[in-house]
């Protein structure tokens, strides 16, 4: 049974969610503010599978936690619902680390699928992680880089950043078309498992923070190029004359 831990200040949403995540067979912990989400997911072994992030807390507002929870080394799959659905918002969240967000008001049957296709992609991650201790670790090199799928880490020379899941997943899909055009509808579809509801500048703030590790000029992109009109193209090793 998943454990979802729902950080949300206004009793009535927080009470909705448990009841009906319950009710889809979830275990559900609540907390009412962003410093009490902090000291139950920092603590030794949290044991949760996914957290539910409000953006408007009392104290530390969903941002501050949000950044705080990666700083401090934890990248559990993690949704932020927020009221404001402005793309600098949405950017913010990205930036801050959240794997997907969420627009008040929401229906149920959304949001659950979201928290599907997170927790549906850690025991992707968890797999990969048992594939870890064979001799073939999940991982991809390109030029003075390396991608760790396993590890949720990017090496770029003697600089380590880790990645939040569904950073991983984004530049694994892109990988994995290497040299293709790749649509952002494809990439929601494929990635997030979501249809025409979600605003696909949500993939566009993935890939300026992706190429913010990736690029040595994230303004002159050589591994991860715009396709106008399309989405993007992942490429391994880019010409010599495109520098």
């Amino acid at each position: 049974m998943s454990r979802i831990l729902v950080v949300e200040d206004e009793e009535h949403l927080a009470s909705g969610l448990r009841f009906n995540l319950e009710a889809e067979g979830y275990q559900v912990e609540v907390e009412e503010t962003g410093e009490a989400a902090l000291d139950r997911l920092t603590a030794p072994a949290p044991d949760f599978d996914l957290v539910i992030l409000d953006v408007m807390l009392p104290g530390k507002d969903g941002f501050t936690v949000m950044s705080e929870l990666r700083q401090a080394g934890q990248f559990i799959p993690t949704l932020m619902l927020t009221a404001r659905g402005h793309p600098d918002d949405v950017l913010q969240g990205f930036a801050a680390g959240a794997d997907d967000y969420l627009a008040k008001p929401f229906e149920l049957a959304i949001l659950i699928a979201r928290i599907r296709g997170l927790l549906r992609r850690r025991e992707w991650l968890r797999a990969s992680l048992d594939r870890a201790a064979t001799p073939e670790p999940d991982a991809f090199t390109f030029g003075d880089k390396s991608v760790h799928f396993d590890l949720l880490e990017l090496r770029v020379r003697d600089q380590v950043f880790p990645l939040t899941l569904m950073e991983g997943n984004v530049l694994r899909y892109l990988i994995q078309h290497e040299d293709r055009p790749v649509s952002r509808k494809a990439m929601l579809e494929e990635v997030w498992g979501l249809h025409e509801d979600t605003d696909t500048r949500a993939i566009d703030n993935f890939i300026v923070r992706l190429r913010r590790y990736i690029e040595q000029d994230p303004t002159r992109p050589r591994h991860l190029l715009t396709v106008r009109g399309v989405g993007y193209r992942f490429v391994a090793s880019p010409a010599k004359d495109s520098a």
